[in-house]
């Protein structure tokens, strides 16, 4: 909104650069919808993949194209700082601590308008705002989102740093942890190690921590000596209604994470784009902007992750089968990584995926 001429404000809580828990896997799609370049945030580029089953059953492939492996506090920065550079003003170490919608504002000389109260003992004004914080803000609940369809999965990690081995290649470990998957990212210089329980099809409690530390050490990592970083992750749980009076849910706020790969960076980039587009058009006096924002991210995204949560619920049921019949085929592991890259969408492969589960339970 900025390189249009919009007077932006970013509040973040923390200051920047600040640690943000996350395995930092990017699709390279996201340089389509940007006008900079990206590497120098790009702490490595990874060309393989390879996936275990309890440690042992390997199976490696290709990628079609690179997967950046980032550091979020770099990553995230970095995208600030772009984005002052055409105009945003950062305003970080501030808290929202209330909001509260205004009919009328003269000083906007406008139909209503935003004021944000924050630890600084200060209140903000904006006629619109966007809510970008995430899974554990306050900001959906306080914008009257009550009836979220909202799926909290798990996850924790760890990132030594050490020499690497074969930093080139990517992890995934799928028979330690039931409803989910452990995995090793390579940076340039350490490894972010981490497990999660992504799929919430079966009502039990998960033990991360054992299979992270399991996993950590065939990479040579005592995963008991450093430290952790648990985070939830909002997954997708159904098309929802993003928008309300002159506001936007996006990100990880609006509940868009993979529900079989819990990608979450891509999908929360996408819908900040479309936030950011929705209040320019708004702005502009159309006033059908942030309702047919709320119905582009259901077009957009909601489709292909319902196909992939129909597709984590028959993997999860049954993780041995889907790992022999899915993620042993090359083609099926290939057609994975090209979701990720954007080069398929789930709608490319969920049936046929499917179809070999199914045909794998008859078989037993």
């Amino acid at each position: 909104m900025s390189k249009k001429g919009r007077q932006v404000l970013l509040l973040e809580k923390a200051a920047l650069p600040r640690y943000k828990p996350c395995g930092g896997g990017v699709s390279p799609q996201i340089a389509d919808w940007f006008d900079f370049d990206f590497e120098p945030v790009i702490s490595q580029k990874v060309t393989r993949a390879r996936y275990t089953w309890k440690l042992g059953n390997a199976v490696e492939t290709d990628l079609s194209l690179p997967i950046w492996m980032v550091r979020r506090n770099e990553f995230d920065h970095y995208l600030v700082q772009q984005a002052q550079s055409k105009g945003t003003v950062l305003q970080d170490e501030t808290k929202a601590t209330a909001i509260a919608f205004e009919g009328v504002d003269e000083a906007l000389a406008q139909g209503g308008c935003w004021k944000v109260t924050t630890s600084r003992h200060e209140t903000l004004t904006g006629q619109y705002l966007i809510a970008a914080d995430g899974a554990r803000g306050p900001m959906a609940k306080w914008l009257g989102f009550d009836k979220r369809k909202t799926s909290v999965a798990g996850a924790i990690e760890i990132e030594p740093r050490i020499r690497v081995e074969n930093s080139h290649i990517v992890h995934f470990e799928f028979g330690l942890l039931k409803n989910g998957y452990v995995w090793n990212f390579p940076k340039s210089d350490g490894y972010s190690i981490g497990s999660g329980a992504f799929c919430t099809n079966q009502r039990q409690g998960n033990d991360l921590v054992q299979p992270m530390v399991d996993y950590a050490a065939s990479f040579g990592v005592d995963g008991h000596g450093v430290q952790k970083h648990g985070h939830p992750v909002c997954l997708w749980n159904g098309d929802q209604t993003l928008h309300t009076q002159n506001a936007l849910l996006a990100g990880e706020a609006a509940c868009v994470v993979d529900p079989f790969t819990a990608e979450g960076i891509r999908p929360s980039i996408f819908t900040g784009i479309k936030a950011a587009e929705a209040v320019d058009l708004a702005l502009a006096g159309d006033p059908a902007a942030l309702a047919n924002y709320t119905r582009i991210i259901a077009t957009e995204l909601g489709r292909e992750m319902r196909l992939a949560s129909r597709l984590a619920k028959a993997f999860y049921a049954a993780p041995g089968l889907g790992y022999r019949t899915i993620i042993k085929q090359p083609s099926a592991t290939r057609a994975m990584v090209k979701i990720f890259t954007g080069e398929l969408k789930y709608a490319d492969m969920v049936q046929k995926a499917l179809r070999r589960l199914s045909g794998g339970l008859l078989a037993r």
